[in-house]
């Protein structure tokens, strides 16, 4: 409703400009007024024209206020202050949009919903696999997860990706600790390792967790022994052999880092996120994504060869404006494919068709190629993680047919943590410079912050915390050291804590038992995925159990309540919310429920419910969920106090209850579909 109204009067407001000063403004700002005596919108613009008209701010808001006539949807304009012109919302107009099932309200999402025509690939999680998924890595998933359920509600196409790096270095290392450490040389005792392991019931992703925190142990020593330089000359081998395939090392590599990938994959599905695609590194590698990359980028002259200075012998990317541009050596550009010698006797040369090392940048340009659709190359696909409603496939060198279509997208946003940002603009000023500027446009690095552990957190999780520790505001996480929380033992707690809350609030036989531990899943995994997305993507995270957990204040554990609360209300009026706004689509005479003071409140919760399509622009508009779960919050909030206010089921009046029914009923709409789009379950009870 919100942002219909909003449209509707910023569109008269154009047409009017036009007409009665001849002047073409795109954007009209609309407000929000602090106080509803003042209306629901109000509009800046006389100060704005006010130069270019010569006239003062208050006479031309007069002029407007005097030509907008009568609009749908609105009460009353009028001129406040020195030239604000506030909108009065008709309020029976209003509650009809709201209450009814139109326009104005975006249709209840559906998973992979019919497109409205765009196409975007939102990649996130992308976790090495050679170790369990930590709570860093939860706040990408989930912040990713979100993002995929707007722009679905939106109505767009929406492919979920989750790039896997089973060539790097991490996988590396497990499978050096695995030879050297653990004796399990060829690769088929390390399958053999991998099915012992899951027999016994131990999670495979954990055992690699503690084998990669113990070599990263062994490396420490390479500035002080011989032992660690050796270690790290391994490592160096190891890299090579996986990059390059068809060998024993890259063969134990493909056995762990597929073993722990379906680890992540059972992982996430605990907190509702799924994907449809899973693109590995390998497949880049070996179907030579790269070589077609390379082609274009020296073709529009992208990168360059550098023939002296520190980067000689390598290929690289001029920045903008940087001194190469003017026919200087760029010391600081950025190398794409490093330098490989050529030794003749005393002589050092470099050949440029004689590559080296590709970085991660230059692997990563052409993966982009390829998600826009540009690269002239695909991948092979295999079917390899079922969900209930659909497919997630992987990539492959020869796939299977026939197979889903991925790639080609209009638009891209990666989930990727802010450390990362200058890669990623790197990504985009390559596309850029080959001549895909709409493309670089469509291209957003969906940036976030750390999350940390308050210190009581850590105490909780069984850490020896040092006093120096226990006095700062939040601890870093480490994988490689093995200080961290392992997403499923982060999930495990909160489950155990929430179900003992949850039997100390219920009653009930052994016949309630499945029953109570489904609530408790709902409420602990509805608390984590609000903590996560409460805070802006640039904030800085300390998870609390505590915080989380709360019934109060803001947490996903207090906006379900609320919904508990509603349903309750209907569950003893002997009713549905759907029969009530059935029947309230009949009524006639909202207006005198909506009149007076007394009425404030419950016009401003239908204000805050008519807010969901704008609250959804908003946030696409800025890729910040945090917005959502405001709202959430703000709903919910609003919908208590109105339910302390206005005792429901004892009202005397039929008409009066059966419109704070209508209310109740709107708010508890809203409110599931809402927490839907955050990923969070509205239980039946609490």
């Amino acid at each position: 409703m919100y942002l219909e109204l909003q449209k509707r009067l910023g569109s008269r407001l154009r047409s009017l400009l036009e007409e009665k000063f001849s002047l073409r403004v795109e954007n009209i700002p609309l407000e929000t007024p602090p106080d509803l005596k003042f209306g629901e919108l109000a509009t800046p613009i006389a100060f704005e024209l006010a130069r270019k008209l010569r006239k003062a701010p208050k006479v031309i808001a007069q002029e407007i206020v005097s030509g907008l006539g009568e609009l749908d949807g609105f009460s009353s304009f009028d001129v406040a202050g020195a030239g604000y012109i506030n909108a009065l919302i008709d309020r029976a107009a209003g509650v009809r949009m709201v209450a009814g099932v139109e326009d104005s309200q975006v249709p209840k999402s559906e998973p992979r919903a019919p497109a409205n025509g765009a196409h975007s690939l939102v990649e996130h999680t992308s976790i090495n696999p050679n170790k369990a998924a930590h709570i860093g890595h939860l706040r990408n998933a989930i912040l990713g997860d979100t993002f995929v359920r707007l722009l679905r509600a939106s109505g767009q196409k929406v492919d979920v990706q989750n790039y896997i790096d089973n060539t790097g270095v991490q996988v590396a290392d497990v499978v050096l600790a695995l030879n050297k450490i653990k004796h399990l040389e060829p690769a088929s005792r390390i399958s053999e390792w991998i099915e012992e392991t899951q027999r016994s019931g131990k999670r495979i992703d954990y055992e690699c967790w503690n084998l990669y925190a113990q070599i990263s142990k062994e490396y420490e020593d390479e500035g002080s022994t011989k032992q660690g330089a050796l270690w790290k000359n391994l490592r160096a081998e190891y890299l090579h052999e996986i990059e390059v395939g068809g060998n024993d090392v890259a063969d134990g590599a493909e056995l762990i880092s597929t073993a722990v990938l379906k680890r992540h994959l059972q992982t996430m599905s605990r907190l509702n996120i799924e994907y449809d695609f899973l693109p590995r590194e390998s497949e880049i590698l070996h179907l030579k994504f790269w070589d077609a990359a390379f082609e274009k980028l020296k073709q529009t002259g992208v990168l360059r060869f550098e023939k002296e200075g520190k980067n000689v012998g390598c290929w690289v990317m001029t920045r903008p404006g940087s001194k190469a541009a003017e026919g200087e050596i760029d010391e600081d550009a950025k190398v794409i494919v490093r330098s490989k010698r050529i030794v003749v006797g005393d002589q050092i040369t470099y050949d440029p068709e004689a590559q080296g090392t590709v970085t991660y940048v230059g692997k990563d340009i052409a993966y982009h190629l390829w998600k826009f659709g540009l690269l002239g190359k695909d991948f092979g696909y295999k079917p390899f993680f079922s969900y209930p409603d659909h497919e997630c496939w992987i990539s492959a060198v020869h796939g299977d047919e026939p197979h889903p279509q991925f790639g080609g997208a209009q638009a891209i946003y990666n989930v990727i943590d802010a450390r990362q940002s200058d890669p990623q603009a790197n990504v985009i000023q390559a596309l850029r410079g080959m001549g895909y500027t709409e493309q670089a446009d469509r291209y957003t690095h969906f940036s976030y912050e750390m999350v940390a552990l308050t210190p009581r957190c850590a105490v909780e999780l069984g850490y020896d915390i040092s006093p120096e520790d226990l006095a700062r505001p939040y601890i870093e996480v480490s994988g490689r050291k093995g200080f961290g929380v392992k997403a499923d033992d982060l999930i495990d707690k909160l489950i155990a804590a929430t179900r003992a809350e949850v039997d100390a609030r219920q009653t009930g036989g052994a016949d309630a038992e499945a029953g109570r531990q489904r609530i408790a899943e709902q409420i602990a995994i509805g608390a984590l995925r609000y903590f996560m997305l409460k805070f802006t993507r640039n904030s800085v995270i300390a998870f609390d159990f505590k915080d989380a957990l709360s019934f109060e204040g803001e947490t996903g554990p207090y906006i379900q309540y609320a919904v508990v609360r509603a349903r309750n209300i209907f569950r003893k009026a002997g009713t549905t919310p759907e029969e009530v706004l059935a029947e309230f689509a009949e009524w006639a005479g909202i207006d005198a429920y909506l009149e007076g003071e007394a009425a404030e409140d419950i016009w401003s919760l239908w204000l805050r419910a008519g807010r969901r399509t704008l609250v959804l622009e908003q946030c696409i508009g800025a890729s910040e969920p945090a917005y959502l779960a405001k709202h959430a919050f703000q709903l919910a909030q609003e919908f208590n106090n109105f339910y302390h206010k206005h005792h429901i089921l004892t009202e005397e009046d039929p008409k009066r209850k059966m419109f704070l029914l209508a209310t109740a009923a709107v708010a508890l709409r809203e409110l599931v579909e809402v927490l839907s789009w955050l990923g969070i379950e509205s239980p039946e009870a609490m």
